[in-house]
């Protein structure tokens, strides 16, 4: 895989200064982590430039239904109108900014403003503002909108005004989690840990496996990412074959880019789990019905990396929505989302506790882990040191964040 080459751009601003000074093959410095300057940068130009996995739209299944999420310190409600559409919008009232949504999910066809009553259809309009002039114009004043898009049953939200194009994310979610029939899907189960980091060592831990065996050993027993490339590689033919056979058509790709050109990154790929694993379970064993076009197990993983907050991992008889969220310069949420297929009933054809026990393991031990990182980068004798063969995708994921902060 190439390395995103970061781009120079004149400036005297000491943030722009670090990132020149940054010494390729080696992760960031200390300040990435803990400065609020730099904090305030990844919100401006990365978190409100890319799209966002806010949620299965399975969550607000019905009109009227509604629930409300947080990025970093914006509020959105996510409602599903009375014509079954689906609206992301700020919850700060056009008249004064208080709060318009008080609950945090529910169902209704207004949201009404305690503090002076002006009254919003769940799609954002005004319909009612109370002893406002004649002349006043309510549809010059709904709730802002935020640009949404819904893809394989997935829910994305952008902050920007002018969106990254996101067809070709469409296109490449409808040929990966749409063969597991993630629009069909239902949430199982959803769990939001807490991490006292940045967010970006979260996210850097996520995307490489060079710490599965030290830090994973019970994902180790059934993912086969840690075997060397020839064993990787028959893993990988004998999956493709399975998946062949099964008539089975799952896109990958390789289309991590910047958004110099308008373009969304996003990476598609497979990998091997061991021989005779059906799934990401604690025994490998099926835990769930199987889904979308699957008739039986392939023995492999998908896996996307979208727009640097989202990620996803498809299996034959379950999903998996790995959302990262910014809280502060040293805090944030990563956010679990487990799917099955969209009859299934919880007793009957899954058992919570195996359906969840893997990513639930793994995932209090990657606190752990992000955790014990936070406080050693905060010394002020931590220098990064070079990044393994192994961690190719975090390689990346530097080179892309630091050209997306350089940019204006």
């Amino acid at each position: 895989m190439g390395v995103i080459s970061i781009q120079n751009y004149a400036s005297n601003d000491p943030i722009d200064a670090l990132v020149a000074a940054h010494q390729p093959g080696h992760g960031l410095t200390r300040a990435f982590y803990s400065d609020p300057a730099i904090y305030e940068r990844d919100m401006e130009r990365l978190f409100r430039r890319h799209w966002h996995c806010l949620a299965h739209e399975s969550v607000i299944p019905n009109p009227g239904d509604f629930e409300l999420f947080r990025i970093e310190n914006e509020a959105i409600i996510l409602s599903r109108g009375m014509d079954g559409s689906v609206h992301a919008m700020l919850n700060v009232c056009r008249h004064r900014g208080a709060e318009v949504c008080t609950k945090p999910k529910g169902n209704a066809k207004f949201f009404v403003c305690p503090y002076h009553a002006w009254t919003y259809s769940n799609d954002g309009s005004l319909r009612a503002a109370r002893l406002m002039p004649k002349d006043f114009d309510r549809s010059a004043h709904g709730l802002k909108k935020l640009h949404v898009r819904v893809a394989s049953g997935l829910v994305f939200i952008t902050f920007a005004e002018n969106p990254l194009d996101f067809d070709p994310i469409e296109q490449s979610l409808r040929t990966s989690c749409g063969q597991y029939g993630w629009g069909e899907a239902k949430v199982a189960y959803r769990q939001t840990y807490a991490v006292d980091a940045n967010w970006k060592l979260a996210v850097e831990n996520y995307v490489e496996c060079y710490h599965c065996g030290p830090a994973h050993p019970e994902y180790s027993q059934t993912h086969a990412l840690e075997q060397p490339p020839e064993m990787i590689e028959k893993l990988n033919q004998a999956m493709e074959g399975r998946t062949c056979a099964l008539g089975v058509e799952i896109g990958s790709g390789n289309h991590w880019q910047t958004s110099i050109n308008g373009q969304e990154a996003i990476h598609t790929f497979r990998y091997a789990l061991y021989d005779g694993v059906s799934t990401g379970s604690e025994d490998g064993k099926p835990v769930a019905p199987l889904m979308g076009r699957f008739t039986d197990y392939d023995g492999g993983v998908t896996s996307i990396h979208l727009g640097g907050t989202s990620f996803f991992v498809c299996y034959p008889d379950h999903g998996m929505i790995y959302r990262f969220i910014p809280k502060t310069v040293d805090t944030c949420e990563m956010e679990l989302i487990w799917l099955v297929r969209g009859d299934a009933e919880e007793g009957r054809d899954y058992d919570l506790e195996k359906l969840t026990w893997l990513w639930k393991v793994t995932t209090e031990e990657d606190k752990k882990i992000i955790e014990h990182t936070a406080r050693g980068v905060a010394s002020r004798f931590f220098e990064p040191g070079p990044i393994a063969p192994m961690e190719y995708n975090e390689l990346r994921y530097i080179g892309w964040y630091l050209d997306e902060i350089s940019r204006p």
